[in-house]
C-alpha cells in the first residue's frame, strides 16, 4: 500500500498512530509522501526510525519545549526550530532519500517561483526541514538558491507523487479534518496559562529573578505577541485560575491573537486545497483527523494525538476488511 501523509502541525502525530495501526495488521508500506509534519513523519518511517522518534516525542513536556525553542525576532520566522531538527537528525542519522528502502517524497513551497517542490533525492534532514516551515513560524530554508517553506502551503496532502508508486491500495491522511472552532478554549487563554504555570514551576529551571529577566526580555516580549499573551509583569500578576476554581466568563465569540487568526486562516485555506487534490486524486481511503484533535503548536500532547491516530486508522481498517466497498472517508 501507498501513503500520503498531510500537514497540520502537531496534529501530525497522529501520522504515527496510522501507521502503527497499519504495521500491526501486517500491511506493507510501498511508497511514503507527506507535507510539513507528513514528510518529518513519513522520513522516519521510511528511515526505519519512527519508533524511536515517537518514545521522544511521548516524553515531550511543556517544559521541555521551551528549552527546545529557538526564538527569532526576523520577520522570516518565530522559531528557527534547528534545536528540534538537531534531535530529528540525531535520530536519522546522515541518510540521503535515494538510500531509504521505502520511495519517499517530501514537499515544499518554493517561496520565490511559487511552486510545490518534491524532494526524492539528496540528504533525508534537508527534505524535512525545508518541508516543516511553517509560514511565521518556523523560517523558511535556503537549497540551492531556493527559499523553500513549508509543503503545505500549496500541496497539503500530497497525492500526486504517488500517481508512480506500484501499489494495490491508497491511503490518504489528512489532519486537518473540518472542525467547528472549540470556543471554550481560545488559543490566547491557554497561551497564557501555560506561561503562567511555567513562572510557578521556574524552581527546577530558573530562580524566580531569572524566570522574570527572561520573560523580560525584547525577543521574548516579541514571540509571546506573536502568539497573543500578553508578557508576564511583576505589578500584575495575573493567572489563570487552576481547575475547581471559579471559571472565567467567555464571550460567545473568541478572543484570537494574531498568530491565532494567521493560523485559522492557513488551516482553512489547507482544507480547500485538500479538497481539490482529493478529487483530482482520490485514495482508496481516506482518513481525516479532526483540528480539535489537538492544537497545531501542542507538541507536548504526542500521547494522546497518537492514540487518537490509530483509533482512526483501526476504525477504517476495520470497515476496509468487512466492507468491499467502503465509504471514501473516516471521520472523527
Amino acid at each position: 500500500m501507498a501513503l500520503a501523509l498531510g500537514s497540520g502541525g502537531a496534529r501530525g502525530y497522529a501520522h504515527i498512530g496510522v501507521i502503527e495501526a497499519l504495521t500491526a495488521r501486517g500491511y506493507d508500506i510501498v511508497g511514503i509522501t507527506g507535507s510539513s509534519m507528513g514528510a518529518m513523519i513519513g522520513g522516519l518511517h521510511a528511515a526505519g526510525h519512527l519508533d524511536e522518534f515517537a518514545d521522544w516525542a511521548r516524553s515531550l513536556t511543556q517544559r521541555t519545549i521551551l528549552r527546545l525553542l529557538d526564538p527569532s525576532i526576523s520577520a522570516a520566522g518565530v522559531l528557527r526550530a534547528e534545536k528540534i531538527l538537531e534531535t530529528v537528525r540525531d535520530i536519522l542519522g546522515p541518510v540521503t532519500i535515494e538510500q531509504l528502502p521505502i520511495p519517499y517524497t517530501a514537499v515544499a513551497t518554493d517561496l520565490l517561483a511559487g511552486k510545490s517542490v518534491w524532494f526524492q533525492r539528496g540528504p533525508l534532514d534537508e527534505a524535512i526541514r525545508a518541508s516543516i516551515a511553517i509560514p511565521g513560524v518556523i523560517a523558511p530554508h535556503e537549497v540551492d538558491g531556493r527559499l523553500l517553506a513549508d509543503g503545505g502551503i500549496l500541496d497539503p496532502l500530497p497525492m500526486a507523487p504517488l500517481a508512480a508508486v506500484n501499489a494495490d491500495l491508497t491511503i490518504a491522511v489528512s489532519v486537518s479534518g473540518s472542525e467547528a472552532i472549540d470556543k471554550r478554549s481560545p488559543e490566547p487563554a491557554a497561551t497564557v496559562e501555560w506561561l503562567n504555570r511555567m513562572v510557578r514551576s521556574t524552581s527546577a529551571l530558573l530562580d524566580t529573578t531569572a524566570a522574570r529577566s527572561l520573560l523580560d526580555r525584547p525577543t521574548a516580549r516579541a514571540v509571546l505577541s506573536r502568539f497573543g499573551a500578553d508578557t508576564w509583569s511583576e505589578d500584575s500578576d495575573q493567572e489563570i485560575p487552576e481547575s475547581g476554581g471559579e471559571l472565567l466568563e467567555v464571550p460567545e465569540v473568541p478572543k484570537l491573537g494574531s498568530f491565532e487568526v494567521v493560523y485559522r486562516a492557513f488551516d482553512i485555506a489547507q482544507s480547500a486545497l485538500t479538497r481539490h487534490t482529493l478529487s483530482a486524486y482520490p485514495p482508496d481511503l481516506l482518513i481525516e483527523v479532526p483540528r480539535s484533535t489537538s492544537r497545531s503548536l501542542d507538541f507536548h500532547r504526542a500521547e494522546e494525538v497518537i492514540a487518537v491516530g490509530r483509533a482512526l486508522a483501526d476504525q477504517a481498517l476495520d470497515r476496509l476488511d468487512t466492507d468491499p466497498d467502503p465509504p471514501p472517508a473516516i471521520e472523527g
